[in-house]
């Protein structure tokens, strides 16, 4: 059994002295994970750093084995951000969400397609929105939208500033009024296009209200949760007054 196909890479762990066992989300075979012999070497140190762009050929006896990985690099994305603390901290909580939230060998290439555009977008202005709106995005792929449009108690589509934690459906003013301590904060930037600077207090509810979801239904059934690497995200952009605008 054999397949070539370009994947960026989620994971690696070692195995043994000199081997790696690779997570890779490519575009036609979905999450797969395979052997790299010898990837401990000088020569392959920084090949399989999260979010590295890689050309791998798998090979395998049986489809089920694990099989071995042979790769070639495409573009190093992990050192794009080498010195940006916090891009490369979303490179990390990104690839860590997906290795757990994946299901292995589903083929999924709208979520490697929506990675790859999210890592293009760390060396922009705005970039923490577009993560997070990833993050929504990542829900309804995986069949957990949240529904925004709309209050879930009175139908009007005006003055949503809530989600209901249980429903994922957004929640007006009105109808909040009495329940603002059970409910998540809805921000403003999620449901319309603004130009206007989003402070990291903002920001963060946004990764509140996304972090809620992945860990009620998409990382329930992992040890910890969500990923540490996502937690520290979150704390670090909290603590940023305003991100550049969009």
């Amino acid at each position: 059994m054999e397949w070539t196909d370009e994947g960026l890479v989620l994971s690696a762990r070692r195995h043994g002295e000199n081997s790696l066992i690779v997570n890779l989300l490519t575009r036609e075979q979905g999450r797969h994970a395979g052997l790299v012999r010898g990837a401990s070497s000088t020569r392959n140190r920084g090949l399989f750093q999260p979010g590295n762009h890689l050309r791998a050929n798998w090979r395998g006896r049986l489809a089920e084995h694990l099989g071995n990985f042979t790769c070639e690099l495409l573009h190093a994305h992990a050192a794009d951000y080498l010195h940006q603390p916090l891009p490369l901290m979303a490179l990390s909580s990104a690839t860590a969400i997906l290795g757990s939230a994946l299901p292995e060998r589903a083929p999924c290439p709208s979520v490697f397609e929506k990675l790859q555009a999210l890592i293009g977008n760390f060396n922009k202005s705005g970039w923490q929105v577009h993560y997070i709106r990833w993050e929504l995005e990542l829900l309804a792929e995986l069949g957990f939208g949240l529904d925004l449009s709309r209050c879930a108690a009175t139908g009007s589509d005006q003055e949503l500033i809530y989600v209901s934690p249980r429903t994922g459906r957004a929640v007006s003013a009105e109808a909040g009024r009495d329940y603002q301590d059970r409910l998540l904060s809805l921000p403003k930037f999620l449901r319309e296009e603004t130009n206007t600077d989003v402070s990291g207090a903002i920001l963060y509810e946004g990764l509140k209200l996304t972090g809620h979801f992945l860990g009620r239904h998409v990382l329930s059934d992992t040890r910890f949760g969500l990923p540490a690497a996502r937690q520290r995200l979150a704390d670090s952009i909290r603590r940023q007054p305003t991100h550049e605008k969009k």
